[in-house]
């Protein structure tokens, strides 16, 4: 089994694609921290045991890992490497029971306000997530202020963190979608 590695913008993330499905196509993205309960994720559990991992997360079909700060890519790389090849090889399923997607209470829209989401999370879906996925992470829509003109977003995966998001944020994906959306003036990082 051959596991390509791939650098990211954020220099603690690393890219690790299998050549197999990990979230698998059409599932969502999932986020893992250390002290988050992986026990439906039994990739995550292994990558976890490995010390210096903080966090990891699976897109389609590829396994982002985050180390901690005191930690060495040319000391992890390795041990992060062969845990997920062991994983794949031995016949893992990287998530249990196809966890389903997380059900996050999603503000309700209506009317006008209604259409500007849909716009803005159509753009999201479109425009920016296929970019981002490249880099190992993921952007995920969480409210529209519809008062001030306001997109609240989440950076997950490599972007969570990356030295980089704030100027994703405010020069891509702000300038996307103030160009796109008339009625969007500012993008934030969600909470």
């Amino acid at each position: 089994m051959f596991i390509q590695t791939e650098d990211t913008p954020n220099p603690a993330t690393l890219k690790f694609l299998p050549g197999r499905d990990v979230a698998g196509k059409g599932n969502p993205p999932r986020d893992f921290q250390r002290e988050d309960d992986v026990s439906a994720a039994p990739l995550a559990e292994m990558l976890f045991m490995i010390p210096d991992v903080k966090r990891i997360f699976f897109g389609e079909d590829y396994v982002s890992v985050t180390k901690s700060d005191t930690a060495e890519w040319k000391h992890l790389k390795p041990a992060v490497l062969g845990a997920i090849m062991d994983f794949f090889v031995a016949g893992g399923v990287p998530l249990t029971d196809q966890i389903a997607a997380e059900m996050e209470d999603e503000q309700v829209y209506e009317g006008v306000t209604l259409e500007i989401v849909e716009q803005i999370k159509e753009l999201i879906d479109l425009r920016v997530r296929p970019a981002v996925a490249q880099d190992g992470g993921d952007i995920v829509f969480k409210h529209f202020d519809d008062e001030d003109g306001t997109v609240f977003l989440e950076m997950r995966g490599a972007c969570a963190g990356c030295p980089s998001s704030t100027m994703t944020l405010k020069s891509g994906i702000e300038n996307l979608l103030k160009h796109y959306v008339p009625e969007v003036n500012r993008v934030e990082q969600a909470a």
